[in-house]
């Protein structure tokens, strides 16, 4: 089945049906009509899946795929223009031009943490360039994945076709001819679609994680810190692939920090001494089992009950790299302590790391926020706050290194999901230089202008 819709999706795009203005803003605006069409239905499997309630939902679901959407929609028309650039002087006379094109067939893998933004926002991009789609959601989050096919069988399957399934499936569509692979999750199974694609040298972004580190130097604001420290890493359960992962703190502030963070943890996560009622679920127990196991013998300073799903919000401290907390993305509402004595020493160490998804520094120290920046490699970040790095239509988001390979959001979307394919247009006038018999007066023209010794 699946080959047959590849095959239906190749000749439809062969048909060029799928590359008209008319037909992307349509398809874009039919999207959006869906989505608020479904948005009631989506919060409700949210619920069933890990308890994200609406503000949840709204706030990192919903919002973030309504404002890719008008965005793409209000920039569509400039960003399929036909980009004239400059010629150069050996070829005179001559016009340059960039044609934006569509790869064709496309498939999009999407992960249970945020399962509508991360399905949707690629989708986006890849309707807007013009291309067919296959979008395959994860069966971990099952009810979201269900609406999300409910929601896009409005699109005919040649088109837009959701196939659901563990990793059977996952296999069969690895296994066929794409023109372009989109995939978020972890790095196991990004490896497994790199090496699925080279078979037909498909291109591919990867979208996947690592260990984001949150520094925080003695110069920092500490409450607000906090405050926004507690927000990254326990949204969503901490299932969030750019949250904090773990926190190194400056030795002088270390206790103040800890102080203002348990804190802030009992302002935004507790009501009457009880955990919220809306806090999200971990999405299955073998993950839980997983977080269990990084916690066992560990120094808990705030946190560590668990109740079915239900993980409390953890602090642990005295932690060291050589821990296993410490070799693995944690991807639940646990935060690792580590102290340092000075930036420096924070930078050494990270440098020996695998570059990350995500980079936190909290500091107002004009020098060290420049120092860090400029020597350390990661994705993106933020300068005192988590996470709202990745909010903003004009910041590409992606991974570099083992956190992944190529970005999105925004333009980057149109980018990624489209082929920029260079034209030169000659004019009649030509350089005979460039003809043999070569003369010694045809190497010294082309030196002169090629500025060669």
């Amino acid at each position: 089945m699946i080959e047959s819709i590849i095959k239906k999706q190749r000749d439809y795009f062969n048909s060029s049906e799928t590359l008209s203005y008319l037909f992307r803003i349509n398809s874009l605006k039919l999207l959006k009509e869906q989505l608020y069409k479904y948005q009631f239905k989506l919060q409700e499997a949210f619920i069933k899946d890990y308890n994200k309630q609406e503000f949840d939902f709204i706030a990192t679901e919903f919002s973030m795929v309504i404002m890719e959407l008008n965005y793409m929609i209000k920039h569509l028309k400039k960003f399929m223009k036909i980009k004239k650039v400059k010629s150069n002087l050996i070829n005179f006379p001559s016009k340059g031009y960039i044609y934006k094109e569509p790869y064709g067939v496309t498939l999009i893998m999407s992960p249970w943490n945020y399962p509508l933004q991360l399905s949707i926002t690629p989708l986006i991009g890849a309707i807007a360039c013009g291309n067919t789609v296959v979008l395959k959601p994860s069966q971990y989050s099952y009810n979201v994945s269900l609406v999300i096919k409910e929601m896009l069988e409005v699109f005919d399957e040649k088109y837009i076709y959701v196939c659901l399934g563990g990793r059977e499936v996952n296999q069969s569509l690895l296994d066929q001819r794409f023109d372009y692979i989109f995939f978020t999750g972890g790095e196991v199974v990004g490896k497994l679609v790199m090496e699925k694609a080279s078979k037909y040298l498909t291109p591919i972004t990867l979208e996947l994680g690592g260990k984001s580190p949150c520094i925080v130097d003695k110069d920092a604001d500490l409450k607000l810190a906090s405050k926004r420290i507690v927000w990254g890493k326990y949204l969503n359960a901490g299932q969030t692939c750019v949250a904090p992962d773990f926190l190194m703190v400056h030795k002088d502030v270390k206790d103040e920090l800890i102080k203002h963070l348990i804190d802030e943890i009992k302002i935004q996560n507790y009501v009457n001494g009880k955990l919220r009622d809306d806090f999200c679920f971990i999405i299955n127990e073998k993950h839980v089992n997983r977080l269990k196991g990084l916690i066992e013998n560990k120094d808990i300073i705030f946190g560590g009950t668990i109740k079915d799903r239900l993980f409390e919000p953890t602090i642990l401290d005295n932690i060291s790299f050589d821990d296993l907390i410490m070799k693995e993305e944690i991807f639940g509402p646990i935060l690792p302590i580590i102290t340092f004595n000075n930036i420096e020493e924070v930078v050494d160490i990270l440098k020996t790391k695998e570059k990350p998804l995500a980079l936190y520094y909290f500091s107002n120290n004009k020098k060290s926020i420049k120092y860090v920046m400029n020597n350390l490699h990661f994705g993106g970040g933020c300068i005192n706050d988590t996470i709202m790095h990745l909010t903003n239509h004009k910041l590409p988001f992606g991974g570099v290194g083992r956190s992944g390979m190529g970005s999105y959001h925004g333009i980057k979307s149109f980018e990624t999901f489209s082929h920029q394919k260079s034209i030169l247009k000659k004019g009649k006038i030509e350089l005979k230089t460039k003809f043999a018999p070569y003369k010694s007066k045809n190497l010294k023209f082309l030196k002169r202008i090629a500025k060669v010794k």
